[in-house]
């Protein structure tokens, strides 16, 4: 109990604004979503099979590395056939993926994605037959099979109509693959190293010292910041054998977390994205617009009757120039990007304008954030 009030206190004394603010409460965040254990990460599998079972939307001639495969799949099982002798178009050669998440035990199934890798069109219905997937070092960890399940479809017609919808030659195998052998663990018995998952010198020495407030002795700490992405954090006495018990704890904690200033806009689809934390120097915006018409007409030149002419189309060229007035915008100390977009709403400007003037506040150095442009 008297620990559970340390960390309480210490909560509040690192976020004194937390309980009068509450606004300031919906920005607490759990170490759980800010840090991952290092060692403990995802796993990409990968392996080469056979879907068979296909309508005739196989592998043609033409892919021989399909033939072959399924020669060898025949031969193993006591039936002897040249590959230049098959003719099967109802086998597809696929690149088989997966994911092996971390502490996956033996027998615990995952998704598996199955790619085309020849010419076949159409993987629908088809049955993915036994295919060992490796990792990097070349360690088989899971084997899969099982029906393919495909996002889209072909539906063809007479006279060569097709219709296709989304991509027929890329399916799954929900739960098609059974783990054959447990990942490896890099777990240190005495410290773990906690990452952060977006690296920020404040975050590291915020966790460090909530860590080292919440579990650490006096003189004693546990934890230390190594750099912006990294904190050592020496395991307890009392929690030597209970190690998972003690990460839990951790990640439960609650910290204020330090975000960056960031605009993110989306040139293509005219998409903003910013936060309210992000501050506008007093500036001037002066916007207006040019627009240049190019308009061409038609005209039908008929001759006099009976005479020797010909009827011609003559082109009528016009040219129109129209610029807009320009549109004025003053923003004092402390205004924000929030303020600069309301105020460019009601003046009717497009998410491109806005673009446009948050990449010149930028280069005139009055945007106090990182503006990115995906």
């Amino acid at each position: 109990m008297s620990r559970f009030l340390n960390i309480l206190c210490f909560a509040l004394l690192l976020c004194p604004a937390a309980v009068a603010d509450p606004s300031r409460t919906r920005r607490l965040s759990r170490l759980k979503e800010i840090i991952s254990l290092e060692g403990v990460r995802d796993n990409q599998l990968i392996g080469y099979g056979l879907v068979v079972g296909l309508a005739g939307t196989g592998d043609k001639r033409q892919t021989v590395f399909s033939a072959q495969s399924l020669s060898n799949l025949l031969e193993r099982m006591g039936v002897t056939v040249a590959p230049t002798a098959l003719q099967a178009k109802n086998t597809a050669a696929v690149m088989v993926t997966a994911t092996l998440p971390p502490f996956a035990q033996p027998g615990v199934r995952v998704d598996v994605t199955v790619a085309a890798m020849g010419d076949s069109n159409n993987l629908q219905g088809g049955l993915l037959l036994l295919t060992p997937l490796k990792a990097a070092n070349g360690q088989v960890f899971a084997v899969a099979q099982g029906p393919v399940v495909t996002g889209g479809f072909v539906a063809s017609g007479g006279s060569g109509n097709a219709q296709t919808v989304n991509h027929p030659t890329t399916g799954r195998v929900p739960s098609g693959a059974i783990v054959e052998a447990a990942p490896p663990s890099v777990l240190n018995p005495t410290e773990f190293r906690l990452q952060l998952k977006h690296s920020d010198f404040t975050n590291a020495s915020r966790v460090a010292t909530l860590i080292n407030h919440s579990f650490g002795a006096p003189g004693r700490p546990l934890a230390k910041p190594m750099h912006a992405g990294l904190i050592t954090v020496t395991i307890p006495s009392e929690f030597s054998e209970r190690q998972v018990e003690f990460y839990a704890l951790i990640e439960n904690l609650s910290l204020d977390v330090d975000r960056t200033a960031k605009i993110v806009v989306n040139e293509r689809t005219g998409t903003i994205v910013m936060g309210k934390e992000v501050r506008i120097a007093p500036v001037s915006i002066l916007h207006g617009n040019l627009t240049v018409e190019v308009e061409t007409s038609y005209d039908v030149s008929q001759p006099a009757p009976l005479s020797s002419g010909e009827t011609t189309v003559v082109p009528k060229v016009g040219v129109g120039v129209k610029e807009e007035r320009a549109r004025n915008i003053n923003l004092k100390e402390g205004a924000s990007v929030e303020d600069l977009v309301r105020a460019l709403l009601t003046i009717g400007s497009t998410p491109r304008d806005i673009i446009a003037i948050l990449q010149n506040l930028q280069a005139a150095g009055a945007l106090n954030a990182e503006l990115e442009v995906i």
